[in-house]
């Protein structure tokens, strides 16, 4: 039988995805974080790793599903959150832009899994179950109310399952986790029943913000936070290093993702050294340049006296605080360092 002949679309599945296999598992499981540093991780969405000098590995939001995957279904649901936020009815046409790069599956050691909120794209059951397989059997899921809720609908054991909520502290190894309020306006108005004239007071059961406390630095991640003025109370109380915010275009009638400008305004406000945008790779409708970011910065630091730098990452990079606190923009390895270790393979040199 020829090649061609054995090949299914289940093989094709199985050979091609998760696109880098099982690369980013293999380095970030191999990676030794010295002393001083912390050493993170961008998984795509809001989805982020952290590993710290004590070896505690910390996963936030992690992700590996999708978004429309046909247009067979004209409408969206009668009470999505985008739906209940806009009053439009399409369904929005939110495909996800960027590849997994981790595969969940292969997953081999995490000290602690961590939901910001309860949103699809920021909880994930493939992981869930990778971990309850994979790792050691007293690794903790941790998040708000709503969060719980759902790992406990994936058959995530209760004993296993943390609700925390703004105020409380968790300690993981050399890791403490301070939760903190979120800001995510699109999350208070997810609910099933009509909300015209009704004061939502269950954020806190819904979504948080996490301050992860390391020996090598502190980093904020806001989940998918809307700008607040209250930022500014979170860096009065709290060291901030690096800062994490979702980033995004927003279409017109929706305002979900923090904008250019919110996303310095943020950064101003908790006095973080580094700020990094976020989740704007995901969505094809929410698709936005991060250059803008940088643009506004340049044009704006000096006559703000700005103290902090923006960095912009891409999905699967790594970023070390401090060493990289003064890098701008990421670039995957290039590879190649050992050239000439063997002469080139040519007829001769001049081809080179």
């Amino acid at each position: 039988m020829s090649k061609v002949d054995e090949i299914t679309r289940e093989n094709w599945i199985l050979g091609a995805f998760p696109e880098w296999g099982t690369w980013l598992n293999e380095e970030i499981d191999a990676e030794k974080v010295e002393k001083g540093t912390v050493a993170m991780w961008w998984l795509g969405c809001t989805g982020i790793w952290v590993k710290s000098e004590g070896n505690a590995n910390i996963a936030i939001d992690l992700w590996f599903g999708n978004g429309k995957r046909t247009k067979k279904k004209p409408y969206m649901d009668e009470y999505h959150q985008m739906r209940n936020m806009t009053g439009g009815r399409l369904m929005q046409p939110n495909l996800r832009a960027m590849p997994i790069v981790y595969d969940p599956f292969a997953v081999t050691t995490v000290d602690a899994v961590l939901s910001t909120h309860y949103h699809n794209d920021h909880i994930d059951p493939f992981f869930a179950a990778a971990v309850l397989k994979n790792c050691k059997d007293d690794v903790p899921f941790i998040g708000p109310l709503e969060s719980v809720n759902k790992w406990l609908s994936y058959g995530v054991p209760k004993e296993r399952c943390k609700i925390v909520k703004p105020g409380d502290v968790v300690k993981v190894k050399d890791v403490e986790i301070v939760v903190l309020d979120s800001f995510d306006r699109t999350c208070i108005v997810t609910a099933e029943k009509p909300l015209a004239g009704i004061c939502p007071t269950d954020m806190d059961d819904k979504a948080v913000n996490y301050l992860i406390k390391t020996p090598g630095g502190n980093i904020y991640h806001s989940g998918d936070s809307h700008y607040s003025v209250y930022y500014a109370k979170h860096g009065k109380d709290h060291k901030i290093d690096v800062a994490f915010g979702s980033y995004g275009e927003n279409p017109a009638g929706n305002q979900d993702k923090m904008t250019s400008v919110d996303i310095l305004r943020m950064a101003e406000a908790l006095q973080t050294e580094v700020v990094i945008p976020f989740h704007y790779d995901v969505w094809t409708n929410f698709k936005a340049d991060p250059a803008e970011i940088m643009m506004l910065y340049n044009f704006k630091k000096h006559v703000l006296d700005y103290k902090f730098k923006p960095f912009i990452w891409d999905v699967g990079g790594k970023f070390i605080y401090p060493n990289d606190k003064d890098k701008l923009q990421y670039h995957y390895r290039r590879g190649f360092e050992d050239c000439f270790a063997d002469e080139p393979n040519v007829p001769f040199r001049s081809v080179l």
